[in-house]
Parts: C-alpha cells; sequence; structure tokens
C-alpha cells in the first residue's frame, strides 16, 4: 500500500508509518470562483471546490488514520478492508488537485511548443486529439475522469478514462497531464445532463501553460 502526499505525490508505506504525518488539506485556488464563466458557473466551482473535494480531503485524512491504527496492531484484515476507501478519497484528492490547475481564466486556444509537438507527433493534429478525447470523457459510464497522460516507457501522449476517482498513474501507469471530471457534480447545475455540452465547453479554459509544465516534470 501507498500513501498520498497532499502534493499528490506517492510515498512508499515504509515510510507512512516512519515520516511525520501531515493532513491532507484542500488546495487553495488561484482564480476565483467565477472566473471560468460562462464555460463552468461560480456555483458550479464553489460546491464542487469547498464541498466535494473537501469532503474527498476529509474522507481520506480519517482513512488513513484508521490505516496507521491497522498497521501498528498487525491487523491485515482490516488494511485490506481499508483499500477501497484509500483508493477512492485518495484518488478524488490527486484528481481534483490536478484538474483545478488544469483551469484557468485565460485558458483555452491551443498548446504551444514542445506539447504541441508531441500531440501532432503522436495524434496527427491538435483538433484530432481534442476529438478523441471527448469522445472517450463522454463515454465514461456513470461517473469518472477522462485524461491526457504521458507514457514515460513509450515515450508518447496517450488517451485514457478511469472510473469513479481511480487515479490515473495508478490505474494505468500513465503521468496524469490533463484531466477532466465527468461526475455529474461537476456539470449537472449548469449543462444538466448534456455531457457533451459540458465536455464541449471546458476545453475553453484549459490552462495549456500547465499542460506543458506537467509533461516537462513527467519526462525528467
Amino acid at each position: 500500500p501507498k500513501r498520498v502526499t497532499r502534493t499528490g505525490k506517492l510515498l512508499p508505506a515504509i515510510n507512512q508509518v516512519s515520516a511525520s504525518r501531515q493532513k491532507h488539506t484542500l488546495p487553495d485556488l488561484t482564480y476565483d470562483y467565477g472566473a471560468l464563466e460562462p464555460h463552468i458557473c461560480a456555483e458550479i466551482m464553489q460546491l464542487h471546490h469547498s464541498k466535494h473535494h473537501a469532503t474527498y480531503v476529509n474522507n481520506l485524512n480519517v482513512t488513513e488514520e484508521k490505516y496507521k491504527e491497522a498497521l501498528a496492531k498487525g491487523d491485515v484484515t482490516a488494511q485490506v478492508a481499508l483499500q477501497p476507501a484509500l483508493k477512492f478519497n485518495g484518488g478524488g484528492h490527486i484528481n481534483h488537485t490536478i484538474f483545478w490547475t488544469n483551469l484557468s481564466p485565460n485558458g483555452g486556444g491551443e498548446p504551444q511548443g514542445e506539447l504541441m509537438e508531441a500531440i501532432k507527433r503522436d495524434f496527427g493534429s491538435f483538433q484530432t486529439m481534442k476529438e478523441k478525447m471527448s469522445a472517450a470523457t463522454v463515454a465514461v459510464q456513470g461517473s469518472g475522469w477522462g485524461w491526457l497522460g504521458y507514457d514515460k516507457d513509450g515515450g508518447r501522449l496517450r488517451i485514457a478514462a478511469c472510473a469513479n476517482q481511480d487515479p490515473l498513474q495508478g490505474t494505468t501507469g500513465l503521468i496524469p497531464l490533463l484531466g477532466i471530471d465527468v461526475w455529474e457534480h461537476a456539470y449537472y447545475l449548469q449543462y444538466k445532463n448534456v455531457r457533451p455540452d459540458y465536455v464541449k465547453a471546458i476545453w475553453n479554459a484549459i490552462n495549456w501553460d500547465n499542460v506543458s509544465e506537467r509533461l516537462q516534470a513527467a519526462k525528467m
């Protein structure tokens, strides 16, 4: 088992007991709740960040405390029983921490530089990548995420979808660069059940500088 730090990094279980433990906290946004309008309304952003993400953070802290107790007792049954909660709440915290930085009031348009070159190399064109990622994201059954990830072994960009709050890297091995949340709490108040309209609109708020920085970090 691994532990998720507040920055989204994973630490081996051996450090989980020995390291001084810090509570996970809800990250601040670098923009106001209404800054992404008209693409994502302020009410959605406020609920999504201050309620939904906060719940994942709180539940992750509670679950980790229980896991710590189970480790101290050598209670493997309890450790196994806590794994789904760790995955769900830890994944929710990781995913949303990435999501907020993937968005910007000054977002949209097209990426530049090395990221754009990689997109053209691996998908043929930016428009093709956008269409394929949109299709994969819209097609998620129930709740989940659409992702643009980096395959470090292959040195290529790949598109993937994950169910629920399953974290991309822990589930597929791909390093997350760009995520689109398609849980209904991310769009229903504004777009109702028309998920394709939400996915189409969110491209206007994508922070390509952040995605580019993530690609650079992934290559290191």
